[in-house]
């Protein structure tokens, strides 16, 4: 009897609440549902556009398609450079020996530097250059110079652009740099010119070109202008000497 009692209740109320309801308002709730229920469906299956490496690695878990030409890049903020180059003897200073001038000829230049990415436009380098020259007509003597140098450089585009949350880098970007270096002549031989030498000033104008992210080439015309010592053998010391260079180098970032 009280199984009864109690069901007749819940049945009344039942249908209390379902008075208060119209039917078009009950129809207008349950089309609600179904609309959200799709929408629901859409966004799973349509992903909208999230920016950033995040967004990118949910796509892929997803498995959706991501546009191959989205390459995300991390600037890093310091890279290695190491090459050499060939001296241009026609814009190389003659070396003078007993009264005739020879000009530079099938002498080379080996480099070293570690460079700082100051932003994308800006880096400074600090490096080690190492030159043998040979002479023209004057096979019997040779010079050697070592130098350790800052150099700063400027980047005439920038090196990786932003988009929202994409960065990405360019391939091509030429470059102009401008610094100072000292070291050591050694005109080999009896009265060689040698000794100490400032390089100021030393600027360079090339391009870098990016394989990857990390590792690229840079190929660059150098000039310096050589200050404290004489340019051949029996010479006298001081004056100012210009010696101009070709280089290519890879560049390692990280």
């Amino acid at each position: 009897m009280k199984k009864i009692s109690v069901l007749a209740i819940l049945m009344a109320t039942f249908g209390a609440n379902a008075a208060m309801y119209d039917a078009d308002k009950l129809r207008s709730e349950i089309l609600k549902g179904v609309d959200m229920i799709g929408a629901r469906t859409t966004i799973d299956e349509t992903p909208i556009d999230a920016p950033g490496e995040l967004g990118r690695e949910v796509y892929e878990i997803a498995g959706a398609v991501v546009a191959d030409d989205i390459q995300m890049y991390i600037p890093t903020s310091m890279y290695v450079r190491m090459g050499g180059g060939l001296n241009l003897g026609f814009a190389t200073n003659n070396a003078k020996f007993n009264g005739a001038e020879y000009e530079s000829s099938g002498s080379y230049t080996t480099q070293i530097g570690l460079g700082w990415n100051l932003s994308s436009y800006v880096r400074t380098e600090i490096d080690f250059q190492e030159s043998t020259f040979k002479f023209s007509d004057l096979d019997a003597h040779q010079a050697t110079y070592q130098t350790v140098g800052g150099m700063l450089y400027f980047d005439f585009a920038r090196r990786y652009v932003q988009t929202g949350d994409i960065t990405r880098r360019r391939t091509f970007v030429p470059f102009m740099g401008i610094g100072a270096g000292f070291g050591m002549y050694d005109f080999e031989g009896a009265g060689g010119a040698g000794g100490f030498v400032i390089a100021a000033p030393r600027a360079t104008l090339g391009f870098n070109i990016m394989f990857t992210d990390l590792i690229g080439i840079d190929v660059a015309y150098q000039y310096q202008m050589m200050i404290g010592n004489g340019f051949g053998w029996n010479v006298r010391a001081g004056g100012v000497d210009n010696i101009s260079n070709i280089m290519a180098s890879i560049r390692v970032n990280f």
